[in-house]
C-alpha cells in the first residue's frame, strides 16, 4: 500500500493524541517514587498497547533500543492493526525518566509519524543541536557559527541586546566551554539537568517561557524527535 504523502486525517491525529496521553497518564502515578525504570516501563505499556489499536502499518524507526536489547517498542517493531497507511515512527514513552523519578519538571511522552521511509533512523550517538523560535529570517544561527556568534546574530534578530537572549543549555561537562563562550556575551543561561526535548520546545514560546535558543550536544533519537515539522 503507499503511503500517503501528508496526515491530514482527524481519527488518526486523535489516536496519537490518545497514544501520548495513555502514556503520560501511566508513567504520571510513579512521579517522585524515585524508580526510573517503573516509570518508563509503564509508559511503554501503555504506549504500545494504543499504537495496536491504531489502523496504520507501523515500524519503529527510533525507539527504546534495539530488539535485543528492549522488550518492547524496540526499532524495527511493528505496531497498529495491519490496515491503513504504511508509516515511520519516532517516540519515546518517557523522555526524562530521571526527572520523574526525581518529581521535577520536563518529562514528557514524545511521538511522531511521517510516511514510510521519511524518518531518520538515528543511531544512539550525540549529535549537535541548535534551535530558536519561530519568526525569525532562515538560517539566522547556524550550527557553522561559534556560540558567541549566535547569540550576537539572534540578538541582532530580535533588535536586542546580546544580554537580552537566554539560552538554554543542558548542564554535562561536555558543554563546560560552550557555557563560558555564551556567558562572555552577557547572555542569560538557563540550565536543564535532563531533557532536552522540552528544552528544544521552550524555544516555541519564548515569550512565556523565556528561552530565546537551545544549544548543545545530545541524543540523536531527541535531536529527531524535537526537530520542528
Amino acid at each position: 500500500m503507499t503511503a500517503p504523502k501528508d496526515f491530514n486525517d482527524r481519527m488518526l491525529s486523535l489516536g496519537l493524541a490518545r497514544v501520548s496521553e495513555a502514556a503520560a497518564h501511566a508513567s504520571a502515578r510513579l512521579i517522585g517514587r524515585g524508580d526510573e525504570k517503573a516509570a518508563d516501563q509503564a509508559a511503554v505499556n501503555a504506549m504500545r498497547d494504543q499504537l495496536n489499536m491504531l489502523d496504520i502499518k507501523g515500524v519503529v524507526v527510533i525507539g527504546e533500543g534495539e530488539r535485543d536489547e528492549a522488550p518492547m517498542l524496540f526499532i524495527g517493531e511493528e505496531v497498529g492493526t495491519g490496515d491503513g497507511p504504511e508509516v515511520d515512527i519516532a517516540l519515546d514513552p518517557l523522555e526524562g525518566t530521571t526527572l520523574t523519578a526525581k518529581d521535577m519538571p520536563n518529562a514528557l511522552t514524545v511521538i511522531a509519524m511521517a510516511p514510510r521511509g521519511t524518518l531518520l533512523h538515528a543511531p544512539d550517538v550525540y549529535m549537535d543541536k541548535l534551535a530558536v523560535g519561530p519568526g525569525y529570517p532562515k538560517d539566522v544561527v547556524s550550527l557553522d557559527m561559534s556560540p558567541a556568534e549566535r547569540v550576537r546574530a539572534l540578538a541582532r534578530a530580535r533588535g536586542c541586546e546580546d544580554g537580552d537572549i537566554t539560552v538554554c543549555i543542558l548542564e554535562r561537562p561536555r558543554h563546560e566551554e560552550m557555557i563560558a563562550e555564551v556567558r562572555k556575551t552577557g547572555a542569560a543561561i538557563r540550565l536543564i539537568t535532563d531533557g532536552d526535548v522540552a528544552g528544544v520546545i521552550h524555544c516555541a514560546e519564548a515569550e512565556l517561557t523565556g528561552i530565546d535558543m537551545y544549544m548543545g550536544s545530545g541524543g540523536a533519537p531527541e535531536g529527531v524527535l524535537a526537530r520542528p515539522r
